[in-house]
């Protein structure tokens, strides 16, 4: 880590506050880590995603909330997601558009695609976020001319969340204009990875080195809850978001879906998620980091609570009501509507990019 705080800085105020506390050693020495630039081990990590309702935990999130204002800001960016097609190879366990799902499926033109791109960029968003299942439908000459009208009729960023591409594609993309590449490990833990992605966890660790490697805002991410699945295994996605340059870190809790090997299979839990969302701001300061709508479909309060965690991004979901029934990766996917969630991060008192006007 590079970050240096100035003596007056909020986060080593609350560091001084923590080590003058009678708290646990393990959180004292989590905060001298802090100060000294150094990131929490792998221990540290797994005790701090395991805090429940205490006043140690309430400690971490402040100390996340600290850190996250002194390296990127207390603003909260909003970005869009437009869904352009539920097609996809996979066949992942948990995931209700998987190959096999019954669901209808839909894929939208690349006119459609654009329009919806400008009535985005009119709300405010500041970036455009097309995600799909892995759809090879969508060639890669047909995904380098959306990035560039969209990038030429609205002015924003774009953001890819469409699966694994070669490294020639991945070029062709940044080259194109994408600025932005989310593509989740999910798991670093290859026996689970393998059970319930398929066999290619060596291609989508490696793809996601490949984005980094072409100066990509590169985003990882994993899913919280699953089978077979511990603290040690989460700390591990951390470790590894940090270890390999991962800028945009996307978490959130299993949901489990009707008609998937894994409907009966418990939800993740939103404490741990939110834990992690503060263990991944203090390894990695400047993150850039949505609180997730999967942790907003157990509880949009939850989804809320994690910008007190150390979040700094929410996506507003801006796919046309046509399709966006069918985008259904798993059950009760909350609807994080624009004008809505502007309004609730307003009447919080939080700061928004200034993009937005309602």
């Amino acid at each position: 880590m590079c970050t240096r705080y100035s003596q007056d800085s909020l986060t080593l105020k609350k560091i001084e506050e923590i080590l003058r506390s009678d708290l646990s050693d393990e959180i004292k020495s989590v905060a001298s880590k802090v100060a000294e630039n150094r990131p929490p081990s792998k221990e540290e990590i797994v005790y701090l995603l395991g805090l429940k309702d205490s006043e140690e935990r309430q400690v971490l999130f402040d100390l996340a909330s600290c850190v996250r204002h002194d390296n990127v800001g207390d603003t909260i960016f909003i970005k869009g997601i437009i869904e352009f097609s539920n097609y996809c190879k996979r066949d992942c366990l948990y995931c209700g558009i998987r190959a096999s799902s019954k669901v209808q499926r839909y894929r939208m033109s690349p006119y459609e695609i654009v329009s919806t791109a400008i009535e985005a960029a009119d709300y405010g968003v500041d970036t455009i976020i097309l995600q799909s299942g892995e759809d090879p439908f969508y060639t890669a000459e047909m995904v380098v001319d959306l990035i560039k009208e969209i990038r030429e009729k609205t002015h924003r960023s774009v953001s890819l969340s469409i699966g694994e591409r070669t490294s020639e594609e991945l070029k062709a993309f940044k080259d194109a204009g994408a600025s932005k590449y989310l593509l989740k490990e999910e798991t670093v833990n290859r026996k689970i990875f393998e059970k319930v992605h398929g066999s290619d966890y060596d291609e989508r660790i490696s793809t996601i080195k490949t984005l980094v490697s072409l100066n990509y805002i590169a985003g990882g991410g994993n899913i919280i809850g699953l089978p077979g699945q511990t603290l040690e295994d989460i700390a591990d996605d951390l470790i590894f978001m940090r270890e390999n340059g991962i800028k945009m870190a996307g978490i959130g809790p299993f949901i489990p879906t009707k008609d998937t090997p894994l409907e009966n299979y418990p939800a993740g839990s939103a404490d741990i998620t939110l834990n992690a969302y503060a263990c991944t701001r203090i390894s990695i300061p400047r993150i850039q980091m949505p609180s997730t709508t999967a942790l907003g479909t157990i509880d949009k309060n939850l989804q809320y609570k994690g910008f007190e965690a150390g979040c700094n991004v929410i996506m507003v979901n801006l796919t046309p009501d046509l399709y966006r029934k069918n985008y259904r990766i798993y059950d009760n996917k909350r609807k994080v509507e624009f004008y809505e969630t502007v309004k609730d991060l307003l009447d919080m008192k939080k700061k928004l990019t200034s993009l937005i006007r309602i």
